[in-house]
């Protein structure tokens, strides 16, 4: 894989159902893995201190956010050393997978909770780079709707 260049990314996170928005201003490194499939690899420590919270806080300083890009699927993942790491599976018309984990101490077992997400839209722009990806889906517990999302990723030139 080669590394195009650490870049600027803004990343969107936005509620169509609650008053949730949220626009993320980061460096990335973008890998790309072939014509149509890229890696974007997001250290936590270089994020907004109001989204990653200082190490007395929390533990996630050395926390890694990492999506795996196509036309055809997103997964983006977070792990760290903290408490919380997740995993969301995106694929168009498809029912995904939405897991987070709570990692307890050596003491307890950590906790998992699985969701489904419908992936109603999926647009990736990659000509000839990747220069955006939007995703617009639905959360669900069961038979529990509980509301609609919108991902968008933008990377500057």
């Amino acid at each position: 894989m080669l590394v195009n260049r650490y870049q600027t990314v803004y990343l969107s996170f936005i509620s169509t159902d609650l008053p949730v928005w949220s626009v993320i201003e980061a460096k990335a490194s973008l890998y790309q893995k072939d014509r149509e499939r890229f890696h974007l690899l997001l250290n936590q420590q270089n994020l907004p201190r109001s989204i990653a919270p200082t190490a007395e806080q929390n533990k996630f300083e050395q926390g890694l956010f990492w999506l795996e890009i196509s036309p055809y699927r997103v997964i983006m993942t977070m792990q760290s050393n903290g408490k919380l790491s997740y995993r969301h599976f995106w694929e168009k018309g498809i029912y995904g997978v939405s897991r987070y984990c709570l990692n307890a101490g050596s003491d307890q077992p950590s906790k998992s909770i699985r969701l489904s997400n419908f992936t109603r839209y999926l647009k990736v722009d990659n000509d000839p780079f990747l220069r955006n990806v939007r995703i617009e889906y639905e959360i669900w517990s069961a038979k529990v709707y509980l509301g609609s999302y919108i991902l968008h990723l933008d990377i500057e030139p």
